[in-house]
């Protein structure tokens, strides 16, 4: 049986208030992409927390991956699925892609599982804004790309990131955990009890 564990939106806040320096003095963003739909809260959160005093609020920017199937066995609990989903994307057409390009980009999601979903997205978003810096004709201005997830799970990793991200330390686990289910409270459909449970059985 999947062990479940349960988070608070304070132990998730906490998460990111504690990773914030780090991405702040590191990763340096000048624009956040959300994959949703667990990156759109931990990414809304950090950019509180990211707010230099003068400064504008970093921009967020969504995308939709899923990569998760519900198996329909034992109520709402779903496995990796094997194949990644795109159900929301930046406009190529529009100046979305633009602005990405010369810029450091944060990626944000709540969970880093198989690394399936994040190999993908940092793929194919290298790819498309190479592809816009290439149309705009700036010989220079690469993007350079970051990851921040909530949890990662410690266990053998289907995706792959690029070796120069890891080898430069742009990604950031706020937290390592086991091979365990977590529920985040945006998954809940009551919130009361998800909170008590969250006090009870809650990683931090």
């Amino acid at each position: 049986m999947v062990q479940k564990v349960y988070l608070s939106y304070n132990q998730v806040h906490k998460l990111c208030q504690a990773s914030a320096d780090r991405i702040l003095n590191d990763f340096q963003p000048n624009l956040m992409v959300a994959i949703g739909g667990g990156g759109y809260v931990p990414a809304r959160i950090l950019r509180s927390f990211l707010k230099r005093q003068g400064s504008a609020n970093i921009p967020i920017q969504a995308i939709g991956l899923s990569l998760y199937e519900n198996l329909g066995k034992d109520g709402p609990v779903e496995e990796p699925g094997t194949k990644v989903h795109r159900t929301q994307w930046l406009d190529l057409s529009s100046l979305e892609m633009s602005n990405l390009v010369g810029k450091n980009i944060l990626i944000v999601d709540e969970v880093d599982d198989t690394r399936t979903t994040l190999e993908y997205a940092v793929r194919e978003l290298e790819k498309d804004v190479e592809e816009a810096r290439t149309k705009l004709g700036r010989e220079a201005g690469k993007a350079t790309f970051s990851i921040f997830v909530l949890h990662n799970k410690d266990k053998p990793k289907k995706g792959h990131l690029p070796e120069d991200m890891m080898q430069e330390n742009r990604y950031l686990a706020a937290k390592t955990v086991s091979d365990v289910w977590i529920c985040y409270p945006w998954e809940a459909t009551d919130i009361d009890e998800h909170d008590q449970l969250a006090i009870t059985q809650g990683i931090d």
